[in-house]
This record gives structure tokens, sequence and C-alpha cells, in this order.
């Protein structure tokens, strides 16, 4: 086992036996099943990746999943110039890799098990408020394994979840090039902010992202300040096979008014699935020594038990279970959870919603009721009146303000670039704060409202 400046260095630390594996570092993804697509003309040199099979298996893996051939090649020869680009916004996709969901209603996943983070505010050990706050993050990883890809933000669109926890929630489309959103949330215990701009690689028949990003935690009982840094995402079997995504690395939480860290090794999928889910860490003192030692699995439940300095449990100590997955619905078409199907439904839309909300979108509405073909040109359409809002705004030497975050003079750095960052203005709490006290919007059928993010709404091209 090495010193403890040699586990600190190494951002996860660990004791031996427990957690030797990662005290043996982090898995390159050769541990992975790769395998070149060489049995098929046209596609040599694509890697497929079976999780749950051998190294001789990709070709069979290859001719699995959602695409029909025709769809297949004609995505290919779109796409395959776009290799080592960041392609975040440089495509137009197909709906049938779509869900019927937008990336705002994605960011707001992360709300569904808020008890964690009142728990948090709730407990005087700081270690273990550590431990509830970094639980809290990692549980949004089940729903971010969902294959499917939500549908991109228009510029002025937003998102809104009233009452969940007592939480209330908004989240805005703040610019489009390069795709930027903003989330805050908030109720008695914790405040939740997040500037959020991912990048990409495309790489053939994978795509890495990054998340690059500022993430805000206020307990309110105690002040402290948390922020994530989370590990990079990477999408595989985009074109061949059956897609799957895995998040392999690190991922910390930092009490940023205590110095105290909570550092969390997400595995990498081995073989046969081996690794697949796991995650294992500490929570540390600002003096970097292992107090807790959390274990589990992010699509199932998260534990933890007080260590000793070498990172191994403390004699007379269980294991103490912070979190587990609720059950979810069987054979879901999208692999929603529950809490996803709430975010999607009208019946949880609040009082006097907002025109710009998600819920709204027709290409969105279209998908869920299943006509595909509706939903690709209802999305057409509203991507080609953002272009043109675009050309308005440079005719006239405008600018685009979001409505609800204003943009700071901060500059957040992160593993994968700088970040402008933005903050709540409060705006949207005084707006609610309105609707709640009128009886004007009482009767008023939220599917009657149409969708409405724009800037120019009574003018176009």
């Amino acid at each position: 086992m090495g010193s403890k400046e040699d586990q600190a260095s190494s951002g996860g630390g660990a004791g031996g036996g427990f957690f030797s594996s990662i005290a043996a570092g982090v898995r390159s993804w050769g541990t992975a099943v790769h395998k070149s697509v060489n049995g098929l003309m046209g596609y040599e040199g694509l890697e497929v990746i079976n999780p749950e099979g051998g190294n001789d298996d990709a070709e069979a893996e290859a001719l699995r999943g959602r695409w029909k051939q025709e769809d297949r090649d004609s995505y290919w020869k779109m796409m395959h110039k776009y290799i080592g680009a960041d392609v975040t916004s440089l495509v137009t996709l197909p709906v049938i890799i779509f869900e019927p969901m937008s990336m705002l209603q994605r960011m707001a996943e992360i709300l569904e098990y808020s008890e964690l983070l009142n728990k948090a505010d709730e407990c005087d050990d700081p270690y273990m408020r550590l431990a509830y706050a970094a639980s809290w993050f990692v549980s949004n990883y089940y729903a971010l394994q969902r294959t499917w890809k939500p549908f991109n933000p228009i510029l002025g669109e937003t998102f809104e979840v009233i009452n969940h926890c007592g939480i209330t929630f908004i989240a805005e489309q703040v610019s489009h090039h390069p795709p930027m959103s903003v989330g805050h949330g908030e109720n008695e215990h914790f405040t939740y902010d997040i500037t959020s701009k991912l990048k990409t690689k495309f790489l053939g028949n994978s795509v890495d992202v990054y998340p690059v990003g500022r993430t805000r935690l206020v307990l309110k009982k105690s002040g402290h300040v948390f922020e994530l840094v989370p590990p990079p995402t990477k999408v595989n079997n985009l074109i061949f096979g059956r897609t799957w995504i895995d998040s392999p690395g690190e991922l910390v939480v930092t009490n940023l008014t205590t110095g105290e860290k909570a550092v969390l090794y997400f595995h990498p999928c081995g073989w046969f699935g081996q690794g697949r889910f796991e995650v294992d860490g500490y929570v540390y003192s600002s003096e970097e020594e292992p107090k807790v030692l959390m274990t589990g699995k992010y699509n199932e439940s998260m534990s933890c038990q007080p260590c000793d300095l070498e990172g191994e449990p403390l004699p007379g100590t269980e294991l103490k279970e912070l979190w587990r997955c609720s059950p979810t619905p069987a054979n879901d078409k999208y692999q929603y959870t529950y809490f996803a199907h709430k975010l999607n439904s009208f019946d949880t839309a609040p009082k006097g919603l907002l025109p710009s909300d998600s819920r709204l979108r027709p290409d969105r509405f279209a998908l869920e009721k299943g006509d595909m073909s509706k939903s690709g040109s209802e999305k057409s359409r509203l991507e080609e009146k953002q272009r043109a809002e675009k050309r308005m705004r440079e005719a006239r030497n405008d600018k685009f303000t979001p409505r609800w975050f204003n943009l700071t003079e901060d500059i957040a750095p992160t593993p994968w670039g700088d970040l402008e960052v933005y903050e709540f203005n409060g705006k949207y709490t005084e707006h609610r704060a309105q609707i709640e006290s009128s009886t004007a919007l009482t009767d008023v059928d939220p599917t009657s409202i149409e969708f409405n993010p724009w800037q120019y709404p009574d003018e176009s091209e």
C-alpha cells in the first residue's frame, strides 16, 4: 500500500484489501472488449464493444441495435467526416435515436432523490454530510445511462418543476452556439445551481462526452458550499451494435467552505461486464485523511462505513445504506424511471406554465405519441425558426438575453476547458409568487398552450 501522500495525489486514495482495485490505479479502456468490424465492407476499423461479451463476438454484436441497415448506412455517410470533431451542435440527427424529452428535463432528473440533501443539511457530522451529498450526485447516473438522446433545447426554452420535495426548479437554454443550459433548484434545505456546456469528440462508433460545467450546492443550515467535478462519459456503439454508456473515472465533491472532499471512482466496464456500474471511494478530511469509505453501484445503491487512516473499516462498525434506486417501470421503451414520466407529464405541470416549457415542444409531444414522421418534421421546423431568429438578431445587432439567469464575470476552470458562469437572478421566484396568487389561470389546459421560446414570436422570414 502506498503512503498517505501517494493516496492523496492519486485522488482516490485507498488502503490494502477493501478497495485494492483503486490503489492499483485506473484501468484503461484496453480492458474492455474491442474489435473492429472487419467483416462488414466499408466499415473497417470501427470499434464495436459488447459490454457483456468476450473478445470474439464483435461482428455479431455489430448487427444488433436499433438501426435499420439503410438508416445506419445513411447516417454513417453523413457522420464519418466528423471523426475527431466536437459534434455537439454540428449535425442534425434523426429522431429515431431520440427520447421524448429535452435536455433541460434531463437536468431536472437529479432532483429525484433530493431527500438525501435534506438529510445532509440536517446532519451534524461533517463527513456523513458529505457522504449524503456525494450519494445524491451518484444517484443521477442511473438516469444518465439511458441510451436515447434527449432533444437539444431551443434558445430560450425553459423547464419548470414545482413542489417535488418542496423544491422549485427552473432551467433555461441561454446559448445555442455553444449549447449552454443553466438550472436553479431550491427548497428549505438547499440551493442547487448548474451551468452546463457539453463538449464532445466523435470517434466513429462512439463519442466521448466531457461535462464542461460548474455545479454548486449550498446547504442552508451550515451555509457550506459544495462543488462537483464529474467524470467524462463514453457512449458506445452509436451505429453498430447495442448502444450503451459508461462513465469511467473520478467523481469529486469538494466542500469549498472546509476543504473536505469525497472522491469516488467509477470503475470502467471490463470483460463480461466486470466492474460495470461499480463505485468506490472515500470521504477525506481537509488534511486528506480518509474518514468514511463509500461503495456501491450507481444503478442499485450506495453505502458507507467509518474507516481508519489506512482506509479500512473501523472495528465494530457496519456498512450503512445511504441510497437505493427506486423500482422502475418494466419493459419501458425509453428506459424511463417513474420520476422521468412525471417530469414529462402535463399532470405535474405547474399552474401558469411558461409557454417556453419543454413539455410543450411539438416534436417531443409527437414522439411521445409514437408519430415519428411528425416529430421529425416539427423538429426541422423548430430548428429552422431558430436559425431564422439568429439571422434577425444579427441583422438588428441584437443580443439574446436570458430571462431567469444573468451572465456573471466569473470564469470557472474545468478539466476540459474554461466556462462562463450564469447565476439565478431571482426573477422566477417573483414570477411564481404572482402566478400562485392569481385566480385567473386556474382552469387553463396546459396542452392548449403553444410552444413559444422565441425572441421575435410575431415575426418570420
